[in-house]
């Protein structure tokens, strides 16, 4: 049996965070042991894992703070679980991982990159330069995972020069994301509206790459033209007692026109019931989830032009510029000029889609196809020393 001990920052609800735990239960449990490490405590996701029996593990680091004792635990354990391949996800894991699993004497480091170009600026000082950090050390894991084309060119362009790259999307499991009709009614029911109303939704977290600020102006423009049009903004952050947004939501005139739900662990309920669903980010995707998911609920999207947006989409959808509201509103009427039963069939086209390339079976076949052959004694040369990156 194949160990391997997968290396996250927090438990909380993201797409790496998604991603992780859907490939923990997907995967053959005759054929890999999977231990999930997180360096901080909790996480709305830990509660699902260790509920269907997935080894957890945390090294009890406070968010933000640098510990080296969290570095000292992660040797420790990793040298008590002994896995074939330790898999580190974000930035942070990578760096601590790295350091970690050479002290422990771990056979094979992988990283996975989950993001595009993160316009740097706009985070922390260590979240900034932290990637331009590790494309110094990127020759040091064995391999480097992308879940996107667009990630993979944006790191390249940092300097990342891995001795192996391997690009393996997102999975969508099919099951719990598909369509159910009767949704449409409990939602708008729950929200006070009526039967007939149209709803377009962000399910997004409150982030600047996730460009509220375009959405609002989007769905202000909109608003002025179609009276039955509803915008629901689900996530992290967008809690309808949240001052802040509801200012912007007032800004932009439409405190009657739009809801905020905050952080949902019913998207399974929520995306099925919209009759469109969109990205409005202005960077940053590698391959988004979201997208995925409302199109396994037969939801048509529509979407900026970010990391493999497009790819995911095809033409299932509607893709628009970055940072252009015009644009957005203007897919947004192309939607709803296509009408119920129109949107209902490009929605079929896109679940179809995903059944065919990324459905939750077909992905976890190529993860477990790649640590197999990761896992493999080979003449595999070894890691070079740590560079000076001074």
């Amino acid at each position: 049996m194949i160990t391997i001990a997968h290396l996250i920052t927090g438990l909380q609800t993201g797409g790496a965070e998604t991603m992780l735990a859907k490939l923990v239960r997907a995967m053959d449990g005759r054929r890999f042991r999977n231990v999930v490490i997180s360096m901080t405590d909790g996480g709305s996701i830990a509660s699902e894992l260790a509920g269907r029996g997935v080894q957890l593990r945390s090294l009890e680091m406070k968010r933000g703070v640098a510990d080296p004792r969290g570095l000292a635990r992660l040797v420790r354990l990793l040298r008590t679980e002994r896995p074939d391949v330790l898999q580190t996800w974000l930035y942070h894991a990578d760096l601590m991982g790295t350091i970690a699993g050479r002290i422990a004497g771990v056979p094979r480091i992988a990283w996975n990159l989950r993001c595009s170009d993160m316009n740097r600026p706009n985070y922390r000082w260590m979240s900034r330069n932290l990637p331009l950090l590790l494309a110094r050390l990127s020759g040091l894991p064995d391999a480097v995972i992308v879940n996107s084309v667009a990630g993979r060119a944006v790191h390249e362009s940092y300097g990342y020069r891995p001795r192996r790259w391997q690009l393996i999307p997102n999975g969508f499991d099919t099951e719990r994301f598909r369509p159910r009709l009767q949704e449409r009614a409990a939602l708008r029911a729950e929200l006070g509206l009526p039967r007939d109303a149209i709803l377009i939704g962000l399910p997004a977290r409150l982030d600047p790459m996730k460009d509220h600020c375009g959405f609002l102006a989007a769905a202000a423009t909109l608003a002025l033209r179609e009276p039955s049009v509803h915008f629901v903004l689900m996530g992290a952050g967008l809690e309808a007692g949240n001052p802040a947004v509801m200012r912007m939501v007032g800004a932009c005139g439409l405190a009657d026109r739009v809801t905020l739900l905050g952080e949902r662990r019913d998207m399974d309920r929520v995306l099925p019931a919209l009759d469109v669903a969109t990205l409005s980010s202005a960077f940053g995707e590698g391959f988004p989830n979201v997208l995925g998911e409302a199109m396994a609920c037969g939801v048509p999207c529509v979407s900026t032009d970010v990391g493999d947006a497009a790819m995911i989409v095809g033409g299932t959808g509607v893709i628009v510029e970055p940072r252009d509201p015009v644009a957005l509103a203007m897919g947004w009427r192309h939607m709803l000029r296509l009408g119920p039963e129109g949107r209902i069939a490009l929605g079929a086209d896109a679940r179809a889609r995903v059944l065919a390339s990324f459905s939750l079976p077909v992905i976890a076949a190529s993860y477990e196809a790649f640590y197999g052959d990761l896992a493999q004694p080979c003449d595999h040369p070894a890691a070079p020393a740590l560079p000076d990156c001074a």
